[in-house]
């Protein structure tokens, strides 16, 4: 696999720039700030993108300015504008059902009521594809009901605590996917699945 392509889930624009939605795109922005590589609009591919090399393999970044229900016109645009394999995507996600911190890698599954993932599998017409899901925690619930108050609390921005947590997260998973050339997938699947923040 000589070309990796990272795409992170997210919302365009500076008011959700720091939401936790949009943990895909903070990991993959502290990827690329590793690597000097800033992100540019390409318009043809729906996306902002960044590319650099680590040794032989050319690693590509997407964040999609499609808003997150959309997410699979610019999956789309990828796939097709490149002419690769699915086995060749990682979507980055965040997860209300995982806790805080903690990490999912998946080849495949179904969106667990995520729109970012549900938009792809639609419009890909597959669930066959690799995810990394990151946990954000459970929304809480709204006062004198039972139900949860998911959309504030997904658009909500990260708390200083929580960054702390999902900094530790960010390079756990950055470490990996800079393996993925070098090291079998199932060692780095199992490797971020036993990921603990506490053991850090």
């Amino acid at each position: 696999m000589n070309e990796i392509y990272l795409i992170g889930l997210g919302n365009p624009g500076k008011k959700y720039s720091k939401s936790r939605h949009n943990i895909g795109f903070l990991l993959l922005e502290n990827f690329s700030k590793k690597y000097n590589s800033n992100f540019l609009l390409k318009d043809k591919l729906k996306c902002s993108c960044s590319e650099f090399k680590i040794n032989d393999s050319t690693y590509r970044l997407f964040l999609p300015n499609t808003f997150m229900n959309k997410s699979g016109d610019a999956v789309r645009a990828i796939v097709d504008w490149y002419k690769i394999n699915l086995d060749q995507i990682f979507i980055i996600v965040d997860d209300k059902d995982l806790p805080l911190g903690k990490i999912r890698f998946r080849k495949r599954g179904g969106s667990g009521g995520h729109n970012g993932l549900k938009s792809i599998i639609e419009t890909l017409r597959t669930q066959d594809f690799n995810r990394i899901r990151i946990g954000i925690g459970s929304p809480p619930l709204i006062e004198g009901t039972n139900k949860f108050n998911t959309i504030s609390y997904v658009l909500g921005n990260i708390s200083m605590e929580e960054k702390s947590i999902l900094d530790k997260v960010y390079k756990r998973i950055i470490k990996s996917l800079e393996q993925l050339n070098t090291r079998k997938e199932e060692f780095i699947i199992k490797d971020l699945n036993s990921f603990d923040k506490d053991q850090i």
